[in-house]
């Protein structure tokens, strides 16, 4: 097994069963028996070609004979990948990336197309691996960014021209990885001296970390397994921490899984108090459990329940975070396959995260706190379902997300760029009931 080939692969599945590409290569890198440099090569081009399955596409159109949906799928990948790494890859020599492409066809099982995949590749060198960009801009944008058409006009009418664009460039780039410390665990002192150079910590917001790239697997390092740390994007950070949840209090957390914010909640309450997680998978209600007896958070009751009823034990809470379902169009450099949704498919969100927004404030005390947050950046599940909520709900006041950092977060609808501090794109809303 080679990394190109697992990563081919990987493709197919991700093509066939639109599963979701980081729990797929994760899953499957686990148990594939690669060496490191095999395993950076194989997420390097399988991430690669998902991102850029729109450019990529647009190169085979000019140069194969055949259209595109006629190819063969595992054939059409080994040309992704082909191309990808005439394109985007300066460490591989030319050559290699068209032999190794035209050795897949026989590895794979399709040697009957070695030939085609050779012609296609070799004349793109010869023509100077230049990507044929269409003549109106807009549509030469999609195709530089290798995102829909329909998804590029959304976020330009929602945002401006310039700053979609630095969301498109930043959702090709590799997503950094930001973990936070478990202060009922260990010391600042103590992770920092221990982890060392392995992490830096980020300004403004306490305990967070961004980690360096090439750790590899952390869930094998010592301090991850004794429960110092886990995994939180920065965004997911700030939104836990903008409930503002104090020691001895009763919180409610709808659609909680995998836990993260759970966990930041629980932290924040020094683990005194209680916390109602749920989620509608059980499965996932699992992922929650697993998560917070690693951390050591013992307040926090994970139970399955559906957010649109009453919460079976939660009635009255001091704070509750309402964490709907979205489209998840922020998280592209996490999820890139989410571009590839059908956009029909999103229709419906608005008005379940709606109902779910109406559910949850029903467990809100007077003068408790609701947050509704996503991880999109389109208005319809965002500001959209807020303000919707809010004409029902007159009782229901906005108030500053995050006043004590200023800026943006002392708004009371926010919504989060990877450009202003580093995070995935995401939505804050914050309610008090008055």
């Amino acid at each position: 097994m080679s990394g190109r080939k697992l990563a081919v692969q990987l493709l197919d599945r991700t093509e066939r069963e639109k599963s979701y590409s980081n729990l797929l290569l994760d899953h499957e890198l686990s148990r594939s028996g690669l060496n490191d440099p095999e395993r950076r090569l194989c997420s390097m081009l399988y991430y690669g070609v998902i991102k850029r399955r729109i450019t990529l596409d647009t190169v085979l159109e000019k140069y194969s004979k055949q259209p595109l949906k006629k190819l063969d799928m595992t054939v059409r990948n080994i040309l992704r990948i082909g191309i990808f790494q005439l394109c985007y890859c300066d460490q591989i020599p030319p050559h290699a990336a068209v032999s190794e492409s035209v050795k897949l066809t026989r590895t794979l099982r399709k040697a009957s197309a070695s030939g085609f995949v050779n012609a296609v590749l070799r004349q793109f060198f010869r023509d100077g691996c230049q990507i044929p960009y269409p003549k109106e801009p807009q549509a030469a944008m999609a195709v530089r960014y290798a995102v829909p058409e329909w998804l590029l006009k959304r976020l330009v009418s929602a945002y401006g021209e310039a700053q979609t664009e630095k969301f498109l460039e930043d959702a090709l780039m590799p997503a950094p990885r930001y973990v936070r410390r478990n202060p009922t665990a260990c010391t600042k002192t103590e992770f920092e001296q221990t982890l060392g150079d392995k992490v830096t910590p980020v300004g403004q917001v306490s305990d967070a970390y961004l980690l360096h790239a090439g750790i590899g697997d952390i869930r094998t390092m010592p301090q991850f397994q004794k429960g110092w740390f886990y995994v939180q994007d920065l965004a997911s950070q700030i939104c836990a921490l903008a409930l503002g949840a104090q020691p001895g209090e009763t919180i409610l957390d709808v659609c909680a899984a995998p836990g993260g914010k759970t966990c930041t909640i629980a932290a924040q309450m020094q683990n005194r108090g209680q916390v109602y997680a749920c989620d509608l998978s059980q499965h996932r209600v699992g992922l929650i459990q697993k998560n917070t007896a690693r951390l050591g958070l013992s307040c926090v009751i994970a139970s399955q329940a559906d957010a649109r009823k009453p919460h079976p034990v939660c009635r009255k809470a001091d704070r509750v975070l309402c964490d709907v379902p979205c489209s998840g169009i922020g998280v592209l450099r996490r999820k890139p396959e989410v571009k590839e949704k059908d956009p029909s498919t999103f229709l419906d969100l608005p008005p379940l995260q709606l109902e779910i927004l109406e559910q949850s404030s029903q467990a809100v005390k007077l003068g408790g706190i609701l947050i509704y947050s996503t991880c999109t950046l389109l208005p319809e599940e965002n500001s959209e379902v807020v303000m919707q909520f809010l004409q029902k709900h007159p009782e229901f006041q906005p108030v500053p997300v995050l006043p004590t950092f200023g800026d943006v977060l002392n708004q009371s609808m926010v919504t989060l760029f990877p450009d202003v501090c580093g995070s995935d794109g995401f939505f804050i809303a914050k309610l008090q009931k008055c």
